[in-house]
């Protein structure tokens, strides 16, 4: 496997393989940084704050694209990222204009794989969070409710937690503790 070098945007949210985020850019820097990615002159890692630790992040962050963006009212800049592939970051300086840079290795996504049994409350207890909050919806083209992967990795990205005990979930190798996690959470409110 091959490192390459990243921009990183990193923020008190979390963006996972095939999830999608709006970011609203406001410092010039950011901007800069947002333009340099679209011209193709860098890639973009997404990373989750870590409030102690250099750098100010999580170790694992993951790449995307900017898969849209507009002009606010207050003349800053909403992009909407779209995330593609689990990166480790090997090591990660802050340049002269705050912006960070780090050297990354892809990471294995998790496997696609059917929701089964129980597992599919998780999928509709997803979709009515969804019909709940539209906003959140679309940002999607296209839901995947039927793929346990992607209705963990979307769980992951709304539920309220602790950065740090999300990131116990989003290390492991595939996406069934998550599912264990959210279907115990559901179960324990509707008992």
């Amino acid at each position: 496997m091959q490192t390459r070098e990243m921009a990183l945007l990193m923020r008190d949210a979390l963006l996972l393989p095939q999830g999608r985020l709006e970011v609203r850019i406001v410092e010039p820097c950011y901007l800069q940084m947002v333009a340099d990615v679209l011209k193709g002159n860098c890639a973009l890692a997404f990373a989750t704050v870590k409030p102690k630790g250099y750098p100010p992040c999580y170790p694992t962050a993951t790449q995307c694209e900017i898969i849209d963006f507009n002009q606010l009212a207050d003349d800053s800049l909403s992009i909407v990222l779209e995330g593609q592939q689990r990166v480790r970051i090997l090591w990660a300086e802050q340049l002269k204009n705050s912006l960070w840079m780090a050297r990354t290795l892809p990471c294995p996504n998790w496997q696609h794989e059917p929701i089964e049994g129980e597992f599919a409350l998780i999928s509709a207890a997803l979709q009515q969070f969804y019909e709940v909050n539209p906003e959140l919806l679309q940002l999607y083209s296209q839901v995947h409710l039927e793929d346990a992967a992607w209705v963990s990795q979307r769980w992951l990205e709304v539920l309220p937690m602790y950065n740090k005990d999300k990131w116990l979930l989003v290390d492991q190798p595939d996406c069934h503790k998550t599912l264990d996690f959210v279907l115990q959470l559901i179960k324990a409110h509707v008992d």
